[in-house]
């Protein structure tokens, strides 16, 4: 397809035109089948073409797609009303991706801190950590591999080690307007926080009048058996940022505060798309779906089903497979001497479709329709690529 040459190289595709998908499958322009365990990198919670969200998407298509935020509209304050009281019974803005999530949460931060001190303005971060890919969410990205070819990048950012409250209280002082963690940290491995941490970094956080913001971009709108992950630990950040899972496919993005945060004036921030009707009326869809069908139950039963599948693995292959981690259906395989980039590939071949992430780690991320047939499927494929890698390695040694 000669369309393809006018494509920005910025992504190491694999060689795949997708087609169509449905529940937990997707379909290339060939007619090949693929069990889909990458959901759009957690995006599409509630499978390829749900027919709710199919028919929210035509019905609010054909009355409003767009009017901007100069104007009220019914999906938006519905959707706010849904995240707000599901959580930290605070206000919402709307943006349209997880990196804008965070750079709001980050200006937030900043003018909050000001209003406190004019010195107070850094904002501390993990190492390993993933915020997003603008100037502000990369620079609150712990990993220097994403940073270097921007530099100079935004001043007043610190890090300190993920799960180590030492090495946080080496950071936190009186200039720190805000902490900045995912609970569970998504594309350095699947390493979720564990609730001493969490609970420890909350008490520094008021003692020192910084604000605690959880990015629950990949981690939220249900993926670890809750609503957020966030409510598994009884911690509660004063900003949470969503996206992905939250439109279940289509772009939209949130950041919920609680009243310490809620500090923004008209002129303040902004966004031209952000919050508009149709990816409202998708959220809406995705939410009411997620709280008023048992699909946090299906998470929190199918997770603990994939885990100990995965587990099963790590016995049987204990060469290959370093550690299984996660929390419901967010789950990682850290590989020993194989490539994660190379099983992902050989599983794609096969028809199971993976996310490498860091610490050779290779994701799970399948839609919350799953079944446990799709999830025996998957573990199959797993195990044959498992097994045809021992294969190449035993030729390798007997040459």
């Amino acid at each position: 397809m000669n369309g393809m040459n006018y494509l920005m190289n910025t992504y190491n595709r694999f060689p795949v035109v997708f087609d169509h998908g449905e529940g937990a499958r997707i379909w290339d322009k060939n007619g090949k089948s693929y069990l889909d365990f990458t959901s759009g990198i957690a995006v599409n919670v509630l499978g390829h073409s749900h027919p709710k969200l199919v028919e929210t998407i035509k019905t609010q298509a054909e009355k409003l797609i767009h009017c901007s935020n100069l104007y009220w509209t019914e999906p938006q304050i519905e959707l706010a009303k849904l995240l707000g009281e599901n959580t930290l019974k605070g206000k919402v803005f709307f943006v349209n991706s997880g990196t804008e999530a965070n750079e709001t949460a980050i200006k937030i931060a900043r003018k909050y801190g000001k209003k406190k001190d004019k010195n107070k303005y850094k904002i501390l971060s993990a190492h390993d950590s993933f915020h997003g890919r603008t100037l502000g969410s990369l620079t609150a990205t712990g990993q220097p591999k994403y940073q270097e070819d921007f530099k100079p990048l935004v001043d007043g950012f610190d890090y300190f080690e993920f799960n180590n409250i030492d090495s946080l209280k080496q950071k936190i002082s009186n200039e720190v307007c805000a902490v900045i963690l995912e609970p569970v940290q998504g594309e350095s491995g699947i390493i979720p926080a564990t609730k001493d941490f969490l609970e420890a970094v909350r008490k520094l956080c008021n003692e020192y009048e910084t604000l605690l913001i959880f990015d629950e971009v990949q981690c939220g709108m249900g993926r670890t058996g809750k609503l957020f992950a966030y409510q598994r630990y009884g911690v509660d950040p004063d900003i949470l940022t969503v996206a992905k899972g939250l439109g279940g496919g289509v772009p939209i993005g949130a950041v919920v505060v609680n009243k310490k945060a809620d500090i923004l004036e008209p002129g303040d921030h902004g966004s031209t798309f952000g919050g508009n009707p149709l990816a409202c009326s998708a959220g809406v869809t995705v939410m009411r779906e997620i709280l008023e069908n048992n699909l946090l139950e299906q998470v929190e039963k199918l997770g603990i089903y994939l885990k100990k599948k995965l587990e099963n693995l790590k016995e049987k292959f204990p060469e290959h497979v370093k550690e299984t981690r996660g929390i419901g259906l967010m789950l990682g395989m850290e590989l020993k001497e194989i490539s994660a980039k190379d099983f992902a590939k050989k599983c794609f071949e096969k028809g199971l479709l993976l996310v490498p992430a860091g610490n050779n780690t290779v994701r799970f991320l399948p839609p919350f329709v799953i079944t446990e047939d799709d999830i025996d499927q998957a573990l199959e494929i797993v195990k044959e690529c498992f097994s045809e890698f021992e294969n190449r390695e035993s030729r390798s040694e007997t040459r």
